[in-house]
């Protein structure tokens, strides 16, 4: 099974409305993402499951991964891959202040997935990502960054490009285009 993970953070809405809808509604691959929001609840999955095709929705723990489906971290909570491809919920420290944190979804996902994983890094103000990115690639798997350029906060962006030198800055249509290929026939 191949999956997509994506970490998004100050400007993750606007970023994952110009990718998530492109998708459509028989793509086959399970996308897992983790947006730093504040413990309360989550109108995120409830925002993008009226925006897109595919299925949307916050996690249980131990749920098994679905293709076609989008999974948004629940506030509060890091969501981590486990072996056998289920999503483990958990409640250990924030990392780089934030849980969920992107790093630990990106670094559980690259060792079920390894080469057969595509990272995304889009917006953020701060550096969560870039460790979890160059697990990605030291996996065998493939790292996507927005722009940090054209990207509402750059710093999250700008650490992955710079932790995982192999890696193009590229265009939200850029990003979606690229997730759509992976699955062209």
């Amino acid at each position: 099974m191949s999956a997509v993970v994506i970490g998004a953070s100050a400007g993750a809405v606007e970023a994952l409305s110009r990718i998530l809808p492109r998708l459509p509604v028989d793509y086959p691959l399970p996308l897992l993402i983790v947006v730093h929001i504040p413990e309360t609840p989550s109108t995120l999955a409830a925002l993008f499951a009226d925006k897109c095709r595919i299925a949307v929705r916050e996690p249980e723990d131990k749920e098994p991964i679905a293709p076609g489906t989008a999974y948004f971290a629940p506030p509060g909570y890091h969501m981590l891959v486990e072996a056998g491809g289920t999503i483990a919920l958990s409640v250990e420290p924030p990392v780089l202040y934030s849980r969920p944190s992107i790093d630990v979804l990106f670094e559980s996902a690259a060792d079920i997935f390894a080469a057969s994983l595509t990272g995304v890094v889009l917006t953020g103000a701060n550096d969560d990502g870039a460790r979890g990115a160059a697990a990605i690639v030291a996996a065998g798997g493939t790292v996507l960054v927005e722009d940090p350029a054209t990207a509402y906060a750059s710093a999250m962006p700008a650490a992955a490009l710079a932790r995982c030198r192999d890696s193009q800055p590229m265009s939200l249509d850029a990003v979606a285009d690229f997730l759509l290929s992976l699955v062209a026939s």
